[in-house]
């Protein structure tokens, strides 16, 4: 299977990009190698690699930054969305996009389906979800998953910015009202190569195709994972002492953008597709500060 990368640099496309064997050959692009948003350039990379399958992991997620910057969001998460799903669907290529929770609003009681309706709060979620409505209307052989709070050992993450300010600060004040479960980029990317696997198939079923959502356990709210955090990067090295984490309201944590109250998410139907089970992130998590001490 020969693989287009976008977003090669990020979290989970550096993940993506590591999976590459001869199985799974991936020419893996960065923003340097190929500009999502320049519509000669997707096409020249189209025909230059011949992908059985293109997987689009570049976006703009500053999502604090796009508020102030809504013409960029907008070209990276939603015109490109949309120059790349022309150029797939002029070369009958099949394409795996990343989307997101942003495109909900937060307000559920329960983890999100996707059936359920979006109603994104700012402008990531706004761009993001436009995104997913581009694809959807220029190219029926796609597959759009959305992940919530994704780490991993590259890039900036929730993870990283714990750890720097744990070695900075003998307390931290950290969200305790917003729920979620984060998204191990490793395993996010495993999913990735299952569902490719799948999709390039001669007999590709129908249910395979469209929205999944993929889940992580246990949830929990951000100050208990910065807890973990905490507490995993003492017991790896990584922290030569335990800063005190306290929770706090959103209320009284100033952000330019509003975020959702729950990002959980529903994977039943990623389980049931493609077989593939809600990651447990303790154990990745316990991987990624391990690397960090290498």
């Amino acid at each position: 299977m020969k693989v287009l990368l976008t977003g090669a640099g990020g979290q989970v496309g550096t993940e993506v990009a590591a999976l590459s064997s001869d199985a799974f050959r991936v020419a893996a692009c960065a923003r340097a190698e190929l500009d999502v948003c320049d519509a000669a350039a997707v096409a020249r990379a189209l025909q230059r690699t011949a992908p059985d399958v293109v997987i689009n992991c570049a976006a703009y997620t500053a999502v604090d930054r796009a508020e102030d910057e809504p013409a960029l969001a907008r070209a990276a998460n939603a015109d490109a969305v949309a120059l790349l799903a022309a150029s797939c669907a002029r070369r009958s290529v099949p394409l795996i996009h990343l989307s997101t929770d942003y495109v909900f609003d937060g307000r559920a009681n329960r983890p999100y389906r996707e059936t359920d309706p979006a109603r994104p709060l700012g402008v990531y979620g706004e761009t993001k979800l436009a995104g997913e409505v581009a694809l959807r209307q220029a190219w029926e052989r796609h597959v759009i998953l959305r992940l919530s709070w994704v780490f991993g050992r590259v890039g900036r993450s929730f993870v990283d910015t714990v750890l720097r300010l744990a070695r900075e600060r003998s307390e931290l004040t950290v969200v305790d009202d917003q729920i979620g479960a984060p998204a191990p980029a490793v395993a996010v990317a495993a999913a990735i190569q299952r569902i490719a696997t799948v999709i390039v198939a001669e007999d590709v079923p129908a249910e395979a195709w469209g929205t999944f959502h993929f889940s992580a356990a246990p949830a929990l709210s951000w100050c208990a994972f910065a807890q973990a955090i905490v507490r995993e990067g003492v017991a790896a090295g990584v922290l030569p002492s335990a800063p005190k984490v306290s929770p706090i309201a959103t209320a009284d944590w100033p952000a330019r953008a509003k975020r959702p109250l729950n990002s959980r998410l529903d994977g039943t139907k990623l389980a049931r597709v493609y077989r593939i089970a809600p990651a447990d992130w303790r154990g990745y998590l316990h991987a990624v500060l391990r690397t960090a001490v290498q």
